[in-house]
C-alpha cells in the first residue's frame, strides 16, 4: 500500500472517535446525505462497478487485512487520483460504519445522482417504471435491481418515496443504484412531465379491467406506472394512464407485493418488444 500513499489522501484510522469516521457513521441518516450530498455502498465489486461507471468516490474504507491485496490497492489508487479520501480502518470500526457483524472488506462513499426529469425522454422499445410513494427500502432496492436485469432505462420516483441512497435500498439493489438512472419528482412534476409523453402510460390497479397480458407493448416507449404498497395508485395518476391493468389472482392473496408485481409486469412488457424484434429480424 504504501506506493500508494499521499500526504492528506491515505489515513491510518482506529479510534471510533474519529471525526471521519463520525461523518461517514452519519450517512446512515437521510438528514446527514442529504446534507452532504453523500451515501455508502458495500463491497468491492460494487465501488469498482461505481468507479468504471463515472460516479465520483469521496472516500474509500478498507480493511486493514486488505493490505497487500492488488485490487483494493488499485481500486485506491483510483480513489486517490480521483481526489477522494482512503481510509484504512481497524475491523472494530468497520462493523461500526456498516451496522454488521461480519462486514464486507470495502466500502465506498460515493456522491448522489438523480437524473432532472427533463432529460427521461424515452425512445421506441424504451421501458421506464414510476413509483409511486414506494415506502420500502427493500422494495425500492429490488425494483431497481429488476428493472436493471430486464434491461429497461430507470425508474421515476413519485411524490414522498423512501430514499434510493439510504443502505437498506443500495444493499437491495445489489449494485444497480449505479446502473439504473434515477429521479425523483413531484407528483404535479409528473403529470405536467406526461403530458408531452406520447408513448404508452400504463399502470396496475384493483380496477383494472384489462389483463397485463392481453396488451401490445411493441413498437412504442412505456411508462410502467406502479402504486404505493397500501394504497395503490391514487386517482390522479390512476386518470393518466392510457391503460389500467391487473394481475390476476388465482389463490387467497388478493395483491402481490410491490416488487414482485413490477418485476411481473417488466418482464412482460420486455418480452412483447423482444417477440416484435424477433419478427423483426426473421
Amino acid at each position: 500500500m504504501s506506493e500508494h500513499r499521499a500526504p492528506g489522501r491515505v489515513k491510518e484510522v482506529t479510534s471510533l472517535a474519529n471525526p471521519l469516521v463520525k461523518e461517514i457513521k452519519a450517512l446512515a441518516l437521510k438528514k446527514f446525505r442529504d446534507q452532504q450530498n453523500a451515501f455508502m455502498a458495500e463491497g468491492l465489486k460494487l465501488v469498482i462497478d461505481a468507479l468504471d461507471l463515472g460516479w465520483e468516490i469521496r472516500t474509500l474504507i478498507f480493511a486493514k487485512a486488505g493490505l497487500g491485496n492488488p485490487t483494493i490497492e488499485k481500486v485506491a489508487a483510483r480513489t486517490v487520483a480521483a481526489g477522494g479520501t482512503v481510509l484504512e480502518v481497524s475491523e472494530k470500526v468497520l462493523t461500526s460504519i456498516t451496522r454488521r457483524d461480519n462486514p464486507q472488506m470495502v466500502v465506498g462513499v460515493f456522491a448522489q445522482r438523480y437524473l432532472p426529469l427533463k432529460d427521461v425522454r424515452p425512445k421506441d422499445g424504451d421501458v421506464w417504471v414510476a413509483l409511486d410513494r414506494v415506502r420500502d427500502p427493500g422494495n425500492l432496492g429490488t425494483v431497481i435491481r429488476t428493472v436493471d436485469a430486464v434491461g429497461a432505462r430507470g425508474v421515476v420516483l413519485v411524490g414522498e418515496t423512501t430514499d434510493p441512497f439510504s443502505l437498506e435500498t443500495v444493499r437491495a439493489t445489489m449494485g444497480s443504484i449505479f446502473a439504473v438512472p434515477v429521479a425523483k419528482v413531484t407528483p404535479e412534476a409528473f403529470l405536467n412531465w406526461r403530458k408531452g409523453f406520447s408513448g404508452l402510460v400504463v399502470g396496475t390497479h384493483l380496477k383494472g379491467a384489462v389483463d397485463y397480458r392481453s396488451v401490445d407493448f411493441s413498437g412504442k416507449p412505456v411508462v410502467l406506472m406502479m402504486g404505493n404498497e397500501q394504497q395503490g395508485l391514487p386517482d390522479t395518476l390512476a386518470e393518466s394512464c392510457d391503460r389500467l391493468l391487473r394481475i390476476p389472482q388465482a389463490g387467497r392473496a388478493d395483491s402481490l407485493n410491490l416488487a414482485v408485481a413490477t418485476g411481473v409486469m417488466l418482464y412482460e412488457i420486455r418480452r412483447g418488444a423482444l417477440s416484435l424484434d424477433a419478427r423483426a429480424g426473421a
